[in-house]
């Protein structure tokens, strides 16, 4: 399966401001020698030597992540504003139904949902998964005037609601998926998607502190021994401390949490919409010291970047 990132960003976007661009720019130019101007072949070489945070962006849309199955099915968990994204520069389906897979209705994860072009277009079907009775109506609700022109009755008659139970394994869009619930306000649920022996989990909107949080026979069969794992990580820890009950993580517990759990590859995920690139950047070398730090643990740590593509 291919897993790629369309968006990355919690709670709200958080599009690049012109402050920050001028500031990779200036980053950028203190670092040019004057033998980096010789010619096209130097100049891209000095770009190819910037930091992601220099030369790149960690992104600013709202949760998207978007799996093609081997069959060339089409999952997509959550929909927020990366999914615009999505339809813009992913090919369709070749069998004109799209697979959605909602980890709960907080806004930040639907709000994408009216934007996402192929709703709109009679060819498609789509497949909505969720343990959320309510998820229609939730879908429905931000459609409705005033807050959008096409009401989502335009479109109904080629949705299809799902609703699904925490441990228990489906088929869709060709793979098995199972999910668990998680520690958040107004509840969240993590899902586990597998192919051909791989094992993706993606797990949003978790606060991994609050005790007993993943003792649970379920989450543990979700997670355990995971090829890749996105995984909320948030906050740094002094953050995390002034926000208790808000349902997210630090960095560090994640990066416990994958080694607890066997998981492989860990990219922190759900990134807090005032943390620039440059902080995102540091807090991906503290999660990765940490990571080397706890010495039990093998765990390779990254940053969910937008149009980052995993093969598994």
């Amino acid at each position: 399966m291919r897993v790629i990132f369309w968006g990355t960003r919690g709670s709200l976007p958080a599009p690049l401001s012109a402050t920050e661009v001028q500031a990779k720019i200036n980053a950028a130019v203190m670092r040019i020698k004057s033998s980096d101007l010789k010619d096209a072949d130097t100049r891209q070489k000095f770009l190819a030597t910037l930091p992601q945070s220099i030369y790149g962006t960690t992104g600013g849309n709202t949760p998207c992540v978007q799996i093609i199955s081997k069959s060339g099915e089409e999952l997509i968990l959550d929909a927020g504003t990366g999914i615009r994204a999505l339809a813009e520069k992913s090919a369709p389906p070749e069998n004109k139904k799209y697979t959605l897979l909602l980890s709960h209705m907080h806004w930040d994860h639907i709000q994408g949902f009216p934007f996402f072009s192929p709703i709109f277009n009679p060819q498609y079907t789509f497949d909505v998964y969720s343990p959320f009775k309510n998820m229609a109506e939730s879908l429905a609700r931000q459609m409705r005037p005033p807050f959008f022109p096409v009401e989502f009755s335009a479109i109904k008659q080629r949705m299809n609601f799902f609703l699904i139970s925490p441990g228990t394994e489906f088929e869709a869009a060709g793979v098995k998926i199972n999910c668990c619930k998680m520690c958040h306000p107004g509840a969240s649920y993590s899902y586990s998607i597998q192919e051909n022996g791989k094992k993706f989990v993606y797990g949003t909107d978790i606060e991994l502190y609050i005790e007993n949080a993943f003792k649970d026979a379920v989450a543990k069969e979700v997670f355990k021994d995971a090829d890749v794992a996105v995984l909320d990580s948030q906050y740094t820890l002094g953050e995390a401390v002034e926000k208790i009950n808000w349902g997210h993580s630090p960095f560090a517990y994640a990066v416990d949490f994958a080694a607890q759990m066997g998981i492989k590859s860990l990219y922190l995920f759900h990134h807090d919409p005032s943390h620039s690139d440059k902080k995102l950047e540091s807090i991906l070398n503290s999660a990765r010291w940490y990571s080397k730090y706890i010495a039990s643990t093998s765990v390779n740590v990254d940053l969910a970047v937008e149009g980052t593509e995993i093969e598994l």
